[in-house]
């Protein structure tokens, strides 16, 4: 396992793990037993703040599912400069194509604050695959929806505007929390990397935005929506 943090130890780490297994969708529907059988197979590791977790190119050996904080997966270009490829949030998992074939990252993962994180090796993720069939399943379903959003989100940025793609993350983001009041997940920095543009032009479009009176900016990183509609037309 190509990582740094800390491992835990007694009981206090098993009731962890099995919290952190409870939560995840590819094993939340098995019985509790099956479950604690695979508790039995998962170490506690945490990562501190900007810690990374795995490089690109390292061996990929293992599932990293995350029970607190966030993760953040990106690769580099030629120059440096960095893409966002997606957040895990408590319950997602990375390191999963290591479980169909010995691979090596395509990406970095890299604590986005104190991590808490799962962690099972190839070898045994394996064999409850073969043991439990619903889970290679629901792994299925993880990766048809990565790839619907991948699809969806290079078409934008290759077909739409700076304005419309802003927009429509806004709208997005205000229907997965229903509420007209929305977070940011991510810093600006990481929010241009993941639609296609620069920090400057994300502050610059929605400070007209708001001067539109389609947005107010409560801080940094919340934002209420007072005219949606005129924001779809963006």
């Amino acid at each position: 396992m190509t990582d740094n943090g800390h491992c835990g130890h007694g009981k206090e780490t098993t009731e962890m793990q099995k919290m952190c297994i409870s939560i995840v969708p590819i094993f939340n529907h098995l019985e509790p037993s099956e479950m604690n059988e695979i508790v039995k197979h998962t170490n506690s590791v945490s990562h501190p703040r900007g810690h990374t977790i795995y490089h690109e190119g390292d061996t990929s050996d293992g599932l990293y599912i995350v029970h607190k904080g966030r993760v953040k997966i990106y690769r580099l270009s030629e120059n440096g400069k960095e893409q966002l490829v997606r957040i895990l949030e408590p319950g997602d998992f990375t390191g999963e194509l290591s479980l169909f074939n010995e691979t090596v990252h395509d990406a970095y993962a890299e604590a986005m604050g104190k991590v808490e994180l799962c962690v099972m090796n190839r070898d045994d993720f394996q064999s409850f695959l073969v043991k439990y069939p619903a889970i290679s399943l629901k792994v299925l379903g993880e990766f048809s929806n990565r790839l619907a959003k991948t699809e969806k989100q290079a078409a934008r940025i290759a077909m739409e505007t700076t304005d419309t793609r802003i927009a429509m993350y806004l709208a997005d983001l205000s229907e997965e929390e229903n509420s007209s009041q929305v977070k940011l997940p991510m810093t600006r920095k990481d929010l241009a990397s993941h639609i296609g543009t620069s920090p400057e032009t994300i502050s610059r479009k929605l400070t007209e935005f708001e001067e539109a009176g389609w947005i107010r900016q409560l801080s940094q990183r919340e934002i209420e929506i007072l005219d949606m509609d005129a924001l779809l037309l963006v």
